[in-house]
């Protein structure tokens, strides 16, 4: 048995948690001085309640305890655990995967840790790869590495102003000189960006939820064959990007699934609301077997 394990933020939702068994150590998020636990007593529709308003709270993120992560491993041995595989946020970006190798050292079973280098369902797409590489029966090196391998290879398309597209009844204005039609509101139109590289690149404008979701599918569509897809929204008043671009994706070809998940508050904290947008991979299939992921705590 080997146990899989992340943390919150790799924004992994449930119905992946549950397909693989995946331990979940929430990242704390402080909010105006109040400490909280990411996907434990703070979910994303309470984190971006602070914002509402045009409110500015203060916050900040930390990585969980080593203490954290002993009990985690802890409680994955007690399940049958005879390894452990940890998928963590990259070490450049925050001190998560030092807390997890300090409790690693005093695990009751051996643990493997992934940096993957990469943060929010960039992660959960590694784990995805190794929860799927694990039930085909792959050994605790082989799962390791097919999540290091899609570390090296997950891309990102994404906007900062999903919730903004979402609320324009009408068409954005795409520049300042052009004619803004009827029913068209004043707001500029959106930029959609990718992270092919160190700083975000525009790869288009959206005026509307519509071409936000052809310019997003577009660079996915281009990303391969056999794609797995996670589409993320902040604020749940996105959702209509979230639905046109899952149409979009659906029925390709090149699409092998699609999930949803939210953008929570570990990655909120730095996004702020109204981020919606997709990660991407092309995946490998591997022999079908029995799971060898211990169950995760419901």
């Amino acid at each position: 048995m080997i146990g899989l394990l992340t943390d919150s933020n790799a924004q992994l939702p449930a119905e992946l948690a549950e397909r693989y068994g995946v331990e979940v150590v929430p990242l704390t998020v402080t909010i105006d001085g109040v400490d909280y636990q990411e996907g434990v007593d703070l979910d994303a529709d309470a984190f971006y309640a602070h914002f509402e308003g045009g409110s500015h709270p203060e916050v900040s993120t930390s990585q969980p305890s080593p203490g954290r992560f002993a009990a985690a491993f802890a409680a994955l041995a007690r399940r049958g655990a005879e390894e452990i595989l940890a998928v963590h946020l990259g070490s450049a970006l925050s001190g998560t995967v030092n807390s997890a190798r300090v409790a690693a050292s005093a695990s009751p079973v051996p643990v493997r840790i992934v940096d993957t280098g990469t943060a929010s369902f960039g992660v959960g797409c590694c784990v995805w790869e190794a929860g799927d590489a694990l039930a085909g029966g792959a050994s605790l090196a082989d799962a390791a590495a097919a999540a290091q391998a899609v570390a090296a290879r997950v891309r990102t398309v994404f906007t900062l102003g999903g919730l903004d597209l979402a609320r324009a009844g009408g068409r954005l204005r795409l520049d300042e000189g052009a004619d803004a039609g009827a029913g068209a509101d004043d707001h500029q139109a959106v930029p959609v960006l990718t992270m092919d590289g160190p700083k975000p690149a525009v790869v288009g404008q959206a005026a509307d939820v519509a071409s936000a979701a052809d310019a997003m599918a577009e660079v996915v569509l281009a990303g391969g064959s056999s794609l797995r897809v996670g589409l993320g929204i902040a604020d749940a008043g996105a959702a209509p990007l979230w639905q046109a671009l899952a149409e979009r994706l659906g029925g390709a070809p090149q699409v092998r699934e699609v999930v949803r998940y939210r953008i929570g508050p570990s990655v909120g904290a730095h996004t702020g609301p109204g981020a919606a947008g997709a990660f991407f991979y092309p995946s490998r299939s591997y022999p079908s077997g029995s799971h060898t992921s211990a169950d995760a705590t419901p």
